[in-house]
């Protein structure tokens, strides 16, 4: 690989740390979680640490919304009789989300109370008094024509391109869709070019409409990736077959270099330290929606797969599945839906990072967001109280090991950050990183993927990726 000299990056002159105390669990505390006689151990105000038994989804049930296998038929020819609604891309994704229990304990697509609470308190009460986090609205919308095609019913189809029935909405509610104050909400501006906002709201319909939904099909995208696709009841099967005792989950939408692998390995370490015996890492890469310059998916896992392959990552201790959730770009308020959908699958410790599903601002020159607010709001989010938050540790390229380290602010001159714009114009260059960046089999993949993209650009068709 080349030479760290023949790379020129900026050195990082100043990193600012929150105190421990801020988040639900100081790792620095050493207890024992393995009493027999005691299965939950308090922390401070807010933390509950669990042995043996995975967490709780919300609500204190997973809702999986399918047909029973023997009543499919009878559920699809009921479909046929009634009002179509045809699914975008992105509306299949979230039948697919709503289907398998991620946004437990919601039981559909929402209706306007469950809509509204999302927008103003980025929660939901429950009949119990409870309540849960739910931070971005899961609505589908509709037009004037399909309102008015929907008439007096109570139920839809919802479709695919080709009117095949993929599930019916039923005890349905049409409420008006005002998607400036859900832009404004989950955003927190207005400003044109935010990547969702222009692929999945602007041009909607003028409507949503929510209501009990039950999936024929579980859905599947035959793109040789489904094998991938764990539900939350599958990992929690998983998760139980191997014996995992914590279960800390890595939320990522990038190839994984090795400041990413230390991260993983150094808070497995921790909770070894904690006095768990077998914690489990669920690298959790989203695949839904992502916007164009991200690489996509099917490169992504071919990366991930490396990763493991070469050793990087333990496969015994990790389980690789992809998130079926489009991607917002919308920060803190984002970020707590990755996290509470991640206590559905079972997972009882979320990894924040610096600036968590943000993006630069779409007209200036800046972040869109504070990098610290993600994992701020984490921290005292309604609804995450049993989750245990992980902040990042700032990792870096320290020269003096050849490889990725936490970096040391005692001697910042030893340190450089290799940005992920400066990875991918490495990747699109051919160049090779420097030693110890990324596992040799995961670069060569990245580099197969941009050229890929030169060839496209050239007017040859890019050879596709092998599943």
């Amino acid at each position: 690989m080349a030479a760290i000299s023949s790379i020129s990056l900026k050195t990082p002159t100043k990193i600012q740390f929150l105190p421990k105390t801020h988040y639900a669990v100081p790792l620095n505390l050493p207890f024992s979680c393995c009493s027999k006689s005691k299965r939950t151990r308090s922390i401070g105000s807010r933390t509950q640490i669990r042995c043996g038994l995975l967490i709780e989804p919300d609500g204190g049930k997973l809702v999986e919304l399918f047909v029973e296998e023997s009543q499919r038929e009878l559920k699809r020819e009921d479909a046929l009789k009634l009002p179509k609604i045809k699914l975008t891309k992105i509306d299949l994704e979230w039948v697919h989300v709503l289907s398998e229990g991620w946004a437990s304990p919601l039981k559909g697509f929402m209706r306007e109370d469950e809509f509204l609470q999302t927008l103003h308190f980025n929660s939901i009460r429950l009949e119990d008094g409870s309540v849960v986090n739910m931070s971005v609205p899961i609505v589908l919308a509709i037009d004037d024509s399909q309102k008015n095609l929907i008439g007096g019913s109570s139920s839809v189809s919802l479709v695919d391109d080709e009117n095949n029935p993929i599930a019916i909405l039923s005890d349905i509610e049409i409420y008006k869709h005002n998607k400036e104050e859900r832009i404004a909400r989950t955003w927190g501006t207005t400003a044109p070019g935010l990547p969702y906002v222009d692929e999945a709201i602007t041009h909607s319909g003028n409507w949503l409409v929510g209501g009990d939904l039950k999936v024929i099909d579980p859905v599947k995208y035959n793109d040789g990736l489904d094998r991938f696709r764990l539900s939350p009841a599958e990992l929690r099967d998983e998760f139980t077959r191997r014996n995992a005792d914590a279960v800390f989950a890595f939320q990522l939408r990038n190839p994984v270099h090795n400041g990413h692998a230390l991260l993983m390995t150094d808070t497995r370490r921790r909770l070894l330290e904690m006095g768990y015996k077998n914690p489990v890492l669920l690298l959790h890469p989203l695949g839904g929606y992502t916007k164009a310059d991200d690489v996509p998916l099917h490169w992504r896992m071919k990366q991930h797969e490396k990763v493991l392959e070469d050793g990087v990552l333990d496969p015994e201790t990790t389980v690789v599945s992809i998130f079926p959730s489009p991607m917002h770009y919308a920060g803190p308020t984002e970020v707590q839906w990755h996290a509470k959908a991640r206590i559905n699958a079972g997972a009882n410790f979320y990894i924040v990072g610096r600036d968590p599903a943000g993006m630069s601002h779409p007209l200036e020159k800046r972040d869109l967001y504070d990098a610290d607010h993600g994992k701020k709001v984490l921290s005292m989010a309604p609804g995450l109280e049993r989750l245990n938050i992980l902040p990042f540790r700032v990792a870096a390229y320290d020269k003096t090991k050849n490889g990725m380290a936490f970096f040391d602010p005692s001697r910042p001159q030893d340190f450089i950050f290799i940005s992920g714009t400066k990875m991918r114009t490495l990747a699109k260059n051919k160049e090779s990183p420097p030693d110890g960046f990324m596992c040799p089999g995961g670069w060569k993949v990245l580099v197969e993927y941009y050229d890929s993209l030169a060839a496209a650009d050239n007017g040859r068709v890019a050879e596709p990726v092998p599943s």
